[in-house]
């Protein structure tokens, strides 16, 4: 996926930044799963095992972005823009502390 098809608003820039200081460099990745699958999760880099046929979209705010294979049959031809919504999700996402969700504003690309 091209670099400009992949971008975040300022306050997931924000929010990126304060978890990088907090636990170093990191990663997404968006399964594509039910739930809280569908939305993108930020992980510790060495703390998720990306999968050999995920695909890496590129990079966000300096980190990298993997979609499983079947989702990004899905996205392959949208712009993604990572942003923040207040809530809590149920998953092991690193900003869930904090009381807010990553998620992923697409659109189809021109």
């Amino acid at each position: 996926m091209d670099k400009k098809r992949l971008s975040a608003t300022e306050a997931a820039k924000k929010i990126i930044e304060q978890l990088r200081c907090a636990h170093g460099e990191l990663i997404f990745h968006q399964s594509g799963g039910c739930c809280d699958g569908s939305m993108p999760m930020c992980f510790k880099k060495d703390d998720f095992i990306i999968g050999s046929r995920d695909v890496c979209l590129g990079e966000v705010h300096g980190c990298k972005f993997f979609m499983a294979p079947d989702q990004y049959s899905y996205y392959e031809n949208m712009t993604i823009c990572l942003d923040i919504v207040e809530g809590r999700g149920s998953s092991f996402s690193l900003e869930i502390p904090l009381g807010v969700r990553f998620m992923a504003v697409s659109s189809v690309t021109n």
